[in-house]
């Protein structure tokens, strides 16, 4: 769904914001073309723009303008106001509120450049504003926004319904869930997570195990891959972590960690903050058998500091692990 907050169209970027820019990157990536680095377009942060949002913003009873600029004649043009910045603002057959033009107040609204000037002259020639309605690559940038709002909601909302089913197996069980798609009612994948909590002697640990089964017309797709790692970030961040075999994903941390992990989640959950990965920081030592089969199928293997982890990342240029270099040398001297 199109948010209606108002938002500026790309003449009115280039064209009448030349300056005011609280940072100069908007600038930069508008005089290059990279208009996909600048969504969304109604968080840009220029005194207009921001005042044109909160002036439209998406529920239309809170609606605050300054009322119709009377002298704009070819479509109907409302004011918003921010200093001496002025703006004119057109609402779409959709709803959408488009930021059609912008300037300051200057000489007591008799200077050329004065923006209600402005609109006079441009309404006097032709078609007037109507001619400077969104266009094409408006209306693109805006469903591309759209589409982009609706996946971060979707895993958010997967982040809200996984943190639910850890909650459930924290301290051990299995529990089952159904995924569904971005804005639809349709399964994109069944789960299964089970917490195994070990409480050996010398040995302390909570093991996950995830199982998913996509439905098979989502299989090998990017919203599969976009849902397993969200999934794993969830669940517990550290990447090297995770093991991996066919759909099935596993991995191992401290007893308890698990509850703890539900806290933070629900930090970020009331914060609509995803959760973010934890590439690898160290390199680890283990023993070479296997070693090139853990990496070709995800399987994790333990380290000789006691961390399991799946190595598939380039350890040339990652510190060693000291905890791994101690112990390797307490076994080199048990060798000689």
């Amino acid at each position: 769904m199109l948010s209606r907050r108002a938002r500026p169209t790309l003449r009115t970027l280039q064209d009448d914001l030349t300056d005011g820019w609280e940072s100069p990157h908007p600038q930069r990536a508008l005089a290059k073309g990279e208009f996909e680095n600048l969504h969304p377009l109604a968080d840009l942060p220029h005194p207009m723009i921001a005042k044109a949002t909160a002036a439209f913003p998406d529920n239309p009873a809170d609606d605050n303008h300054a009322g119709r600029i009377v002298s704009c004649t070819s479509l109907p043009l409302l004011e918003v106001k921010a200093g001496q910045w002025r703006g004119g603002v057109w609402i779409d057959a959709k709803g959408t509120c488009w930021l059609l033009i912008a300037g300051r107040a200057k000489g007591n609204h008799e200077d050329r450049d004065d923006f209600y000037q402005r609109i006079v002259r441009i309404e006097s020639d032709g078609p007037g504003l109507a001619s400077m309605r969104p266009g094409e690559e408006d209306i693109r940038l805006h469903k591309r926004e759209a589409a982009s709002a609706a996946l971060q909601q979707w895993e958010l909302d997967v982040q809200s319904q996984l943190t639910e089913q850890l909650r459930r197996v924290q301290a051990g069980g299995t529990t089952r869930a159904t995924i569904r798609r971005p804005l639809s009612e349709q399964s994109l994948t069944e789960i299964q997570l089970t917490v195994t909590t070990c409480r050996d002697d010398g040995y302390e640990a909570d093991e996950v195990v995830l199982e998913i089964a996509t439905a098979s017309r989502w299989v090998g797709s990017e919203l599969e891959w976009q849902f397993i790692n969200r999934a794993l970030s969830v669940l517990n961040p550290p990447e090297q972590q995770w093991g991996r075999y066919g759909n099935t994903f596993d991995t191992v941390a401290e007893a308890g960690a698990f509850i703890h992990r539900v806290e933070e989640l629900d930090q970020l959950n009331a914060e609509q903050t995803l959760a973010i990965s934890q590439p690898g920081q160290h390199a680890h030592y283990t023993h070479r058998k296997g070693l090139t089969e853990s990496s070709l199928n995800g399987k994790a293997v333990r380290a000789l500091c006691g961390v399991f982890f799946v190595p598939y990342q380039d350890h040339a240029d990652m510190p060693e692990c000291l905890l791994c270099q101690q112990r390797f040398k307490e076994i080199d001297r048990v060798r000689t």
